[in-house]
């Protein structure tokens, strides 16, 4: 049950562009951005950075990008950014089949060398001490550029806010976005009855 329940979508309209802004990438106005309108200031400033972190001229893949918060989102143990990554990874193109072996990444043959490291980099970085050594970043280095490395980080950074804040919040979880875990996140111990409707 959420902590604090998610206004309406017309309860603040000043608001109404930043939350389109979430139709396009998820298909709905998340609930985490429904509670957070209580200080639109919040919202505007979130709506922002997740703009820029998650910008369509960056360098890094949209869809990879969302697996990076995916993996960074396990590690924090939030379900609900869990949940959300699954259904951006699959709304940006990562196919079905390599969204359902993002645990086994380290071994499928579906992973690039570059996107192990990656994932790596984002599983040490959102790590509570984090995990990050001078060697992994290295291994980063040899694959990606500064700039992607950039990108990379910022996007484990955005998760580090919204685990916190979905967590705190025991925010609500979207049908959407359940049934995405649902399928395809139970073999890794999902469990959408954590998580209301």
């Amino acid at each position: 049950m959420a902590r604090l329940e998610p206004l309406p979508i017309d309860a603040t309209p000043e608001l109404a562009d930043h939350f389109r802004f979430f139709l396009g990438t998820l298909g709905f106005t998340p609930n985490s951005v429904l509670t957070m309108q209580r200080r639109p200031k919040l919202v505007r400033a979130f709506a922002q950075l997740n703009g820029a972190v998650m910008d369509p001229d960056g360098e890094v893949d949209l869809g990879f990008r969302r697996l990076v918060g995916h993996v960074a989102s396990k590690a924090a143990g939030c379900r609900y950014c869990m949940a959300h990554t699954a259904l951006g990874a699959k709304n940006f193109g990562v196919d079905d089949a390599k969204l359902a072996a993002v645990w086994e990444y380290r071994t499928s043959g579906l992973y690039t060398e570059a996107e192990r490291v990656a994932l790596d980099f984002a599983l040490a970085a959102a790590s509570q001490p984090n995990d990050v050594t001078d060697e992994l970043f290295a291994a980063m280095r040899a694959h990606w550029s500064d700039g992607q490395i950039v990108e990379i980080l910022g996007v484990v950074a955005l998760f580090g806010f919204l685990n916190r804040w979905n967590d705190a919040m025991a925010t609500p979880l979207e049908p959407v976005a359940a049934d995405v875990g649902e399928r395809f996140l139970a073999a890794g111990g999902w469990d959408v009855g954590k998580h209301a409707r």
